[in-house]
């Protein structure tokens, strides 16, 4: 089967396995041999390797001047000379990906806007993120690259993505579905440079721009349209404060696979007899929003877990990466049978265009699937939140320090009263807490986090918070304003190298759907690190 993305180009269709991934992750160091023969000849820069680490990447770009000289323009008109001659303050080091000079000339070349690089120096805006997007905060090997996105976001504060390609003869890496890396792990003393085949665009686009600026995908972008779901996909979250969205798409090729053309069949097929498309209570509003979760997940967030991801929509859904296939509501629907002699294989469940996901956006990622997903009562998983759903934590979470919430209004999720609340961003040699972070408050204090909706039934609730200091609190927990268990003392049970601890708060029923408040009040007050809390289905 071939799948039509734009009106260009046609890629194969390739199942995402996590067999794939996990095996790529395996060889990624010995294929960093390969990937110098597979790709392009490169003519080796005149430095001398033995003392590159004493070069910063600026100094390694310079002594290169003559291969790399639009993009000295570009780092020069945009302000990052210093950066990029000097240590990161904020973590270690840098990583560069580095367009050569004919990289530079093709995307000048195909970009209307620009004539010439001195068209491009001249959009003063423009040519800062352009050099920023290149300069993840924070320096990487090529095998410590990920199959999704970077954990650290550029300087423009995006996030950049890798895939790995394998072809009959060469094996590389990809950066935002764009650059193919050509030579890799280049040391300089604040970070290491990966040169790459061609340079990389800034997001400038949300996610509903993207998909009306790319043929393809015509009957998805017609069906926000007729719902007014375009809005929730027409976000950037830098700049709104706003939690950052995930979006799942058929692409026009897929529904027509289906027997679908047009806009007109898609109604006919989830909306025949109701066309008031704006309420939330009509199907076809309901069919577009269940494909909007919310937060940013990228392909490689999906491996090795199965979780429920809220939606837009009343109905959560089930994305299991646990397994050889990252599979989207396995066993909600039958879509093929494949008899193979003796052998048959069900197909129930829904994949993604692994090579042709992980588009980024201002609004967060997209990802193509492979078959029309329709609104499916979800299951059960195991659940835990982190406060990922906080604008202002997300953007802390992008730098290490302590940060204090000044105003009880700054947090949409966290109310508090009573004491200070702090946010701490450590790493992770320094704490045992989940993504290395946690809020903090003292005193005799309430506090209370709204969870995003959980499905219903039964759950054993936990509470992670530090437990190893004397001046800790003794806390009670209250869902929904009912006491739950008893008291928590966190004044002992952890350890000076796992200081944090799930604490056993009871068993508690969800009668519905919907969002849970959780708070937590000092029985005796004191210190008190919370770093999430867990809802698992009880064990028979």
């Amino acid at each position: 089967m071939k799948l039509r993305l734009n009106g260009t180009e046609t890629w194969n269709k390739i199942h995402f396995t996590t067999t794939k991934m996990k095996k790529l992750l395996n060889i990624a160091a010995l294929l960093a041999m390969i990937l110098l023969s597979a790709c392009p000849t490169v003519t080796p820069p005149d430095v001398d390797f033995e003392n590159a680490e004493d070069m910063t990447i600026y100094d390694y770009i310079s002594e290169n001047r003559e291969r790399f000289t639009s993009f000295i323009s570009i780092l020069e008109k945009g302000s990052l000379v210093q950066t990029l001659s000097a240590y990161n303050p904020y973590g270690t080091g840098y990583t560069l990906f580095l367009p050569d000079n004919e990289a530079v000339d093709r995307f000048i070349a195909n970009d209307p806007r620009f004539a010439t690089l001195d068209d491009l120096l001249a959009d003063q805006a423009y040519v800062n993120a352009l050099a920023r997007f290149h300069v993840v905060n924070r320096e990487f090997l090529s095998n410590e690259f990920p199959f999704g996105a970077f954990p650290e976001p550029t300087l423009s504060k995006d996030y950049l993505t890798v895939s790995f390609i394998i072809e009959e003869d060469s094996s590389y890496y990809k950066i935002n579905n764009t650059a193919a890396v050509t030579r890799t792990n280049i040391e300089t003393s604040n970070g290491y440079v990966h040169e790459i085949r061609e340079m990389l665009a800034p997001i400038i686009l949300t996610s509903n721009g993207w998909l009306k600026d790319h043929p393809g995908f015509e009957i998805f972008s017609q069906a926000l349209e007729l719902t007014g779901l375009e809005s929730m996909i027409d976000i950037d979250y830098k700049e709104t404060s706003v939690v950052p969205v995930t979006v799942l798409v058929e692409p026009d090729s897929v529904f027509e696979k289906a027997g679908i053309s047009s806009i007109e069949d898609l109604i006919a097929l989830i909306s025949p007899a109701d066309a008031e498309y704006t309420l939330q209570s009509n199907p076809l509003y309901n069919f577009v929003s269940y494909h909007i979760l919310s937060g940013n997940f990228f392909l490689d967030d999906f491996v090795d877990v199965s979780k429920v991801y809220n939606t837009f929509s009343e109905v959560p859904l089930n994305i299991n990466g646990v397994g050889l296939d990252v599979q989207i509501n396995k066993g909600k629907q039958v879509f093929d049978t494949i008899i193979n002699n003796a052998d048959t294989t069900i197909i129930d469940y829904i994949l993604f265009y692994y090579d042709q996901s992980n588009i980024t956006t201002k609004s967060g990622a997209i990802h193509f699937i492979d078959h029309i997903m329709r609104v499916k009562k979800a299951s059960r998983t195991n659940v835990s939140f982190q406060f990922e759903d906080e604008p202002l934590i997300i953007e802390y979470r992008q730098t290490d320090g302590a940060y204090e919430f000044e105003a009880s209004d700054s947090l949409r999720k966290i109310t508090w009263s009573g004491a200070k609340l702090y946010y701490s961003n450590l790493t992770s040699s320094e704490t045992n807490a989940w993504w290395a972070d946690y809020i903090e408050i003292e005193g005799d204090f309430v506090i209370s986090y709204t969870t995003p909706k959980i499905i219903q039934g039964t759950y054993d609730v936990r509470v992670r918070a530090e437990a190893i200091n004397s001046d800790n609190a003794v806390i009670e927990v209250f869902i929904d304003n009912k006491k739950v268990g008893g008291i928590i003392d966190l004044t002992t049970g952890g350890s000076a190298s796992s200081p944090f601890k799930n604490f056993n708060v009871g068993t508690f029923t969800f009668a519905k759907y919907s969002e849970h408040v959780i708070e937590v009040r000092p029985l005796i007050p004191g210190r008190f690190l919370w770093d999430a809390i867990i809802f698992d289905i009880p064990k028979q």
